[in-house]
């Protein structure tokens, strides 16, 4: 298991209203509304977050848009590699805050 893969099963953990799922057959987290906040992809965890924490979030070295397809970036996503996992957790929270607030 990825320390990705072992980090968002503890960050599960902590949020119980989050539901596992999966999301381009990758593991993710969802709100109640079913609105995925997070997910790990390929070593990566990727976040959905709002126009400021993004661009916050892809001012760290190596941060990037999430781009599952070459040349098609999810608009609110951002990647962050394991040299990122200190923050995983705080970027977790501010994610699902932020898909709860998103309509169905």
């Amino acid at each position: 298991m990825t320390l990705a893969e072992t980090r968002f099963h503890e960050i599960a953990a902590q949020l119980p209203e989050a539901v596992k799922g999966k999301m381009f057959g990758a593991l993710c987290l969802k709100a109640p509304n079913g609105k995925a906040a997070l997910m790990v992809w390929h070593g990566f965890m990727i976040f959905k977050l709002d126009k400021p924490a993004l661009n916050e979030t892809l001012s760290l070295d190596g941060a990037q848009l999430f781009t599952p397809m070459e040349g098609r970036p999810m608009n609110g996503w951002v990647q962050l590699d394991a040299s990122h996992a200190d923050r995983w957790e705080s970027l977790a929270g501010e994610a699902f805050a932020y898909v709860r607030t998103l309509e169905k």
